[in-house]
């Protein structure tokens, strides 16, 4: 299934809410919700509601479904510290061959070649998450011939489906702030790479080898080295997740050589081994331990939880009940948007919110989740969620005594209106931050695969349960009498 659908990814919003008729005051001045003025209108009396939202944290654990591909970025390294959420670290699988299986022997003259100068693992670096500062410890090993790892199949991002027993590199340390940096190299000016050396021996097998073994095919290759995994050692050091670009033409295995040349004087060749991105094999594995953090402590039980933890895939969630919404009698609504804002902690200066948030709905009935009635509008093509703007699920920069934060507000005016006018039932929601997710539409049992942040395994935030002091989350609606 490695074609899945690779398309931009876009917005969807998640929301569990419980509502509870807490205050109901005439508005005397025109009212701002999310940016909508809503002045007075004439002979109606317009009224400012909130309701009360229970919320409960809950991981996604093996719920989640998304795989990685291979032109979205994937992560390697170590976060060792995050007090919210606990630790996560990204193990890299991928295969870099030949650009071409051509006869003959494909490095220079075999009787010429004097032998290996030095062998480089190449990773196209494109963004750090995290503690740019804290070294990170990194090692490379080669998957087992048997491992199952082809390029025809896509991966589960929460699975770690490979087995790796033989290190081809030592444990390579590794500074994110250096990683753009310029460097000058044998026939080569770069930067924005991560660069691992490898034993001389393995690339003294690959001079070996030649187009009457593993070069005479990309199959025949496979058959000889199935591929690189790449993982962090000592998951007590370093505090960052390092994206790279596996089709970025920096990504490559350099295997630099000596060789006589014409003139029998020694001299030097590099030949690079890339990403093919029809038969070269992909994976990444995110692994989470929140043992420990403030999650674990209130995850997964019954009680309304005063602050929620939301992260992105592999992640988790929050239920949401909204008691007030299924006795709420019949009116006019003009605006009902569910407030959520970020409670500020230390580390979020390193460990930033998810572009995205999502909120959908729990059908007890068929017990299913469902994208919200009428207020979620999807291109059924892509997965691309059409009104991700509108709806809320980008949150917007405020602040809050003092403190630079992040709040959503999530439109679902006219799911509201239905349920206002018993012509929808009310829901519980769930509020997430997912890569890609499987709710069904809002009616029927169509599933809708949905793509909602723009890469997996960063950006997660803690925000305010309905029970907060000071910042609860709520159901506000803006409505008229009939």
């Amino acid at each position: 299934m490695k074609q899945q659908s690779v398309v931009l990814r876009s917005l969807s919003v998640c929301l569990f809410g419980l509502l509870l008729l807490a205050s109901c005051k005439k508005v005397n001045d025109a009212t701002e919700l999310g940016g909508d003025l809503i002045p007075p209108v004439d002979n109606v009396n317009t009224f400012d509601t909130t309701l009360e939202v229970f919320a409960y944290n809950q991981p996604f654990g093996t719920g989640d479904t998304a795989r990685s591909i291979y032109n979205e970025t994937h992560f390697i390294g170590n976060i060792s510290n995050d007090p919210l959420f606990g630790t996560s670290s990204g193990t890299l699988f991928l295969q870099l061959k030949p650009q071409v299986f051509i006869k003959p022997f494909q490095f220079t003259d075999k009787n010429k070649i004097v032998g290996i100068d030095s062998v480089v693992l190449v990773l196209g670096y494109n963004s750090t998450y995290g503690d740019t500062m804290q070294p990170l410890n990194l090692q490379v090993y080669e998957i087992d011939q048997s491992s199952a790892f082809t390029d025809d199949s896509s991966y589960f991002v929460n699975q770690n489906n490979f087995t790796y027993s033989n290190p081809i590199s030592g444990i390579q340390t590794v500074f994110p702030y250096t990683l753009n940096d310029s460097v000058k190299l044998f026939r080569e000016a770069a930067k924005n790479q991560v660069r691992l050396r490898l034993n001389n021996d393995f690339g003294d097998r690959l001079l070996r080898y030649d187009s009457t073994n593993a070069y005479l095919s990309d199959s025949a290759f496979n058959t000889r080295f199935k591929g690189f995994a790449v993982r962090p050692e000592n998951k007590s050091m370093g505090n960052a997740l390092v994206g790279v670009s596996l089709a970025d033409s920096n990504t490559k295995l350099a295997i630099y050589y000596r060789y006589n040349n014409s003139s029998n004087a020694l001299d030097t060749a590099v030949t690079y081994f890339r990403f093919n991105t029809s038969t070269s094999a992909s994976a990444n594995y995110i692994e989470r331990d929140r043992t420990g953090s403030e999650f674990a402590a209130v995850a997964g039980d019954n009680t309304p939880d005063e602050l929620v933890y939301i992260q992105n895939t592999p992640g988790t969630y929050a239920r949401l009940s909204v008691p007030g919404l299924y006795t709420l009698t019949n009116r006019v609504v003009h605006r009902a948007e569910l407030l959520v804002q970020q409670v500020s902690d230390p580390a979020d200066k390193q460990f930033t919110p998810p572009p995205y948030l999502y909120l959908d709905a729990y059908d007890t009935t068929n017990k299913v989740y469902r994208t919200i009635p009428i207020d979620v509008a999807i291109n059924p093509q892509n997965g691309q969620i059409t009104n991700a703007l509108q709806f809320g699920m980008a949150g917007r920069r405020t602040s809050f005594a003092g403190k630079d934060i992040v709040e959503w507000r999530f439109d679902i005016s006219r799911y509201v209106q239905r349920v206002a006018n018993a012509t929808l039932s009310p829901y519980e929601f769930r509020l997430s931050s997912p890569f890609f997710i499987t709710p069904r539409l809002a009616s029927g049992s169509q599933v809708q695969p949905l793509y909602v942040n723009p890469v997996f395994g960063i950006g997660r935030v803690r925000v305010g349960g309905g029970n907060h002091p000071t910042q609860p989350m709520k159901l506000r609606i803006v409505y008229a009498k009939i």
